[in-house]
């Protein structure tokens, strides 16, 4: 029998739907409602520099240390700022740039003890001692890099801070500097395709410029090239960042695995990353690094929906690995229109 074309999309969709369904439906039952989402910024955000001439020159060079926690949240603020008018359009204070997703996250990141020294040889992000320190140890600061610097500096590239009177410079760490760039030079070399990625979304957004005579701004044309860049950076930093994964305890290291298994397929939808939507988000991500018996989805300290996220991400991994990634192949078919992606997006909003 042969399929039309229209029968095959279908078909493929159905399919796919079908085996989410079917992961999704063996999840704990779920009756609690999260009470409101706490504080709409990441913490210390009101006290991260806002320009990037807050940052201190030397040697003719702005110099950011991005193993700062508010250095590091800087770099986000500041790109939030310069994007904020191609937004407007939106809604007010800029809470509809999709940007938010990524100080959002890192906040989430530096709140939940994620960034610390899980080698516990230094004091560095400890509570009681440089709790500003970002290791270069840490997994999850590792990936974050490339969503930081990497993202900086494609804007700072694609001309979105205007003339700056000096060049940039990331500061590298104390350690395993060779893991990361610290320049648009650098960057370019090592992650070029990761640099044009995030140079094409902020491209994309000074085209549609009231003054530019291009096209008018599309949040879903914004969202594809905010995905595209943004999946390519952890493709980037997966592979230098994996030999941090055996520094965590097991359900942290399998945590990390399911969270970027994971960001494929939220990608595929474009999943809105705005301010309320990212908060609204994550209340079902861990309030703390997962320990040694920490056992989904029963952890005691854990809220039903924290519970019951992990339990999913983790569900997902599995099946798509079972499947050696047929299951992700047949998701982005599905979302290959945007009545699919519509769905899908339901279905991620309707976990938490």
């Amino acid at each position: 029998m042969v399929l039309s074309g229209r029968a095959r999309v279908w078909l493929r969709q159905s399919l796919c739907f079908l085996l989410v369904a079917t992961l999704f439906g063996s999840a704990p039952a779920e009756t609690w409602t999260p009470e409101g989402y706490g504080d709409a910024f990441p913490p210390l955000w009101h006290l991260a520099p806002g320009n990037v001439e807050d940052y201190p020159v030397q040697g003719n060079k702005i110099v950011i240390a991005a193993w700062n926690y508010k250095e590091r949240m800087g770099m986000y603020k500041i790109i939030l700022r310069h994007s904020a008018k191609y937004f407007a359009a939106l809604g007010d204070n800029n809470e509809d740039n999709i940007l938010w997703g990524l100080p959002l996250q890192h906040g989430w990141q530096y709140q939940s003890g994620i960034l610390a020294d899980p080698l516990n040889s230094t004091s560095c992000g400890h509570e009681n001692g440089e709790n500003l320190c970002i290791s270069v140890h840490s997994w999850w600061a590792c990936a974050n890099y490339a969503l930081a610097t990497i993202p900086f500096l494609g804007a700072l590239e694609s001309g979105l801070f205007g003339d700056l009177p000096y060049e940039v410079e990331i500061l590298p760490p104390a350690e395993r500097k060779d893991d990361f760039c610290h320049n648009t030079v650098e960057c370019n070399k090592q992650a070029p395709k990761v640099m044009a990625g995030w140079r094409d979304y902020f491209k994309y957004l000074s085209s549609t410029a009231r003054n530019s005579g291009a096209f008018s701004f599309s949040k879903d044309e914004a969202l594809k090239y905010m995905w595209k860049a943004h999946v390519l950076s952890l493709s980037y930093a997966l592979p230098r960042c994996q030999n941090r994964l055996n520094f965590l305890s097991g359900p942290e290291s399998a945590f990390g695995a399911d969270w970027g298994n994971a960001v494929d397929f939220i990608a595929a939808t474009r999943f809105s990353t705005d301010q309320v939507t990212t908060n609204h988000f994550q209340t079902g991500l861990p309030p703390r690094k997962l320990l040694e018996g920490d056992r989904v989805p029963s952890i005691g300290d854990f809220t039903p929906t924290q519970n019951k996220v992990l339990f999913l991400l983790s569900s997902l991994r599995k099946t798509n690995e079972k499947m050696r990634g047929t299951l992700l192949v047949l998701w982005k078919m599905a979302m290959s229109t945007e009545a699919g992606r519509k769905a899908g997006r339901a279905l991620i909003e309707s976990l938490v």
